[in-house]
């Protein structure tokens, strides 16, 4: 079993940067591939970034391209979500989960974290 704390939401500006990190637990976090997903009030659970368990690739959702970054740390059991350009529109609670399988959907996603709010004011 993985455990998974997020961290680094907050309230930022429009135009502003946040880092959200995920902190693993367990010895297997490399056999994962790791995910972002978020979720904003009244909305369904939706994709915004991936990485492979060697962290070579990467998948982002339209809407965070060019603005997002994730990143992995084997040795720390961490995976990072560097945001910039932060739009209001990208307000939710933001969740980490791990993988046995490369994919964009949640459906597919083993552990989950208990989320970190980020919201932008406008």
């Amino acid at each position: 079993q993985v455990q998974l704390v997020e961290s680094g939401g907050g309230l930022v500006q429009a135009g502003g940067s946040l880092r959200l990190s995920c902190a693993a637990s367990g010895r297997t976090f490399m056999r994962y591939a790791m995910g972002w997903f978020r979720q904003a009030p009244g909305k369904e659970r939706e994709f915004v970034a991936a990485i492979s368990r060697s962290g070579d690739s990467t998948d982002y959702a339209d809407s965070v391209k060019g603005r997002f970054t994730i990143s992995r740390d084997n040795a720390a059991n961490a995976v990072y979500l560097q945001m910039n350009s932060l739009k209001p529109e990208d307000t939710a609670v933001y969740y980490c989960a791990v993988t046995r399988r490369w994919s964009v959907d949640a459906r597919l996603y083993d552990y989950w974290g208990q989320g970190t709010q980020v919201t932008v004011s406008s």
